[in-house]
């Protein structure tokens, strides 16, 4: 495929989405690496922008997260428009987004994800639930990220707290297996892994503050597995990635149990950049600044 001549781009950061806030720290420190790449550059935000004029760009970079961000729609529109943009394709991305469809997907490449149950007003039933799933389980909105949405449960009185906080984010709640054990993330760029993290935040959950506020949070290479298993992990994280059909760039998050079993838990197409983002931090173990790394991206639209 013959490369395109980028000069020109627009970097789409904030949106409307609960994760505004990150998106626009996110699009900040792209933008200014962009600039320092000599790229001209203007940074837009959706919810204030006739987003047709977006065909006056050689290219867009989307560091919009969330809703209308990940989800298939800017990306559609940016096919519509002819655009070339950083990232998964509209049909990938809404794929990944979704963590019902994803799961659809990894079943079918036998891939493995923690078990799962959609859950409606009509059949929130703790005791059927964890007859299928054990006690305790997650309830988490389809479609969301940033942690947003995303419980514990441990009792009835849970599970209605949790479905009424999960369905905010999502008409689509799903309830599923909660895997007690450790963390770990593969980031992907171009179709390569850059290593694997693990992730160990100071309370039970890797959510909002953890991700974003807390300074307590360790990410850390995991010095006591063996290669094999480094590998392993890697290999079924780009598997995951391909399967639903992404590219460019995104990264990839497991648990692990006590016995080693992996499981799949989603896809991010569009990871944060941000100074507490997990995206930036592994590229940078694999040799990459943070200039480095964003003109590597670029390099990958297509």
């Amino acid at each position: 495929m013959e490369k395109i001549l980028i000069k020109k781009i627009a970097l789409l950061s904030g949106g409307d989405s609960e994760e505004r806030d990150i998106s626009i720290k996110s699009g900040l420190a792209v933008y200014q690496a962009l600039k320092n790449l000599n790229y001209e550059v203007s940074l837009i935000d959706p919810i204030n922008t006739d987003l047709c004029a977006l065909v006056n760009y050689d290219a867009a970079f989307i560091c919009l997260h969330g809703k209308n961000g990940e989800d298939g729609k800017i990306q559609s529109l940016l096919e519509l428009l002819k655009v070339p943009f950083t990232g998964s394709a509209s049909t990938a991305s809404m794929l990944a987004m979704n963590k019902f469809y994803s799961k659809l997907v990894w079943n079918d490449h036998a891939l493995i994800t923690p078990k799962f149950l959609i859950l409606n007003k009509t059949n929130l039933d703790y005791k059927n639930i964890i007859t299928h799933l054990r006690d305790p389980f997650i309830v988490k909105p389809s479609s969301s990220g940033s942690s947003f949405g995303i419980n514990l449960v441990k009792n009835k009185d849970d599970l209605i707290l949790a479905f009424t906080d999960a369905s905010k984010y999502d008409p689509t709640v799903i309830a599923e297996e909660f895997i007690e054990g450790r963390e770990f993330t593969v980031s992907i760029l171009g179709n390569k892994s850059l290593g694997v993290l693990e992730i160990t935040p100071k309370n039970e959950f890797y959510d909002y503050n953890a991700k974003y506020v807390s300074n307590e949070t360790i990410f850390s290479k995991p010095a006591d597995l063996n290669p094999e298993v480094l590998e392993k992990m890697e290999n079924i994280a780009l598997s995951a990635f391909t399967s639903i059909g992404c590219s460019g760039w995104g990264r990839v998050d497991f648990m692990m149990d006590k016995k080693f079993n992996l499981y799949l838990i989603e896809v991010n197409t569009v990871p944060g950049m941000t100074d507490h983002s997990l995206f930036p931090l592994a590229a940078r173990n694999a040799g990459l600044n943070f200039e480095e790394t964003v003109q590597q991206i670029v390099d990958l639209i297509e």
